[in-house]
């Protein structure tokens, strides 16, 4: 795997594990922290929609859940497009409990296989090291208040 195929991001979050669950679950929880528009049905393969004003609505697949400790989907890379191989990624979230807290951590992989130049790819990869960034601080800081 190249450099921009994948994003890995780690924190602890100082709230206990069913918490960090909910927020990352539940609907109106998402929309607390991750875009002002979430709907997700919560089974293997269940659609999930994350909306944001400014960059669109985009369409995901749930592949795995493991209720408060894992979930993984893919999502499209393009506002409202369908999941499909070539335009979407792979986001797995796990939790474990870490004293009092949790440990989150998040990995996006599948830049590399896009089916965009590779100029695309990696722009939409750059965009996503910063929008996790930004949104893991949200998440953190909405679910320690």
């Amino acid at each position: 795997m190249s450099s921009t195929d994948r994003i890995e991001r780690e924190l602890v979050i100082n709230a206990p594990v069913a918490r960090v669950w909910a927020a990352i679950t539940e609907p109106d929880q998402i929309m607390k922290w991750l875009g002002d528009f979430a709907e997700i049905d919560l089974r293997p393969g269940g659609r999930m929609v994350f909306g944001w004003s400014a960059h669109g609505r985009f369409n995901a697949v749930i592949d795995e859940v493991e209720p408060t400790s894992r979930l993984v989907y893919r999502w499209s890379s393009e506002d409202g497009a369908e999941v499909t191989d070539g335009n979407s990624t792979r986001v797995e979230y796990s939790l474990a409990a870490e004293g009092a807290g949790t440990r989150l951590r998040l990995v996006e992989t599948g830049f590399d296989a896009l089916a965009y130049e590779p100029e695309v790819r990696a722009a939409k990869h750059a965009d996503n090291v910063g929008g996790w960034r930004a949104e893991l601080g949200e998440l953190k800081e909405y679910v320690e208040a």
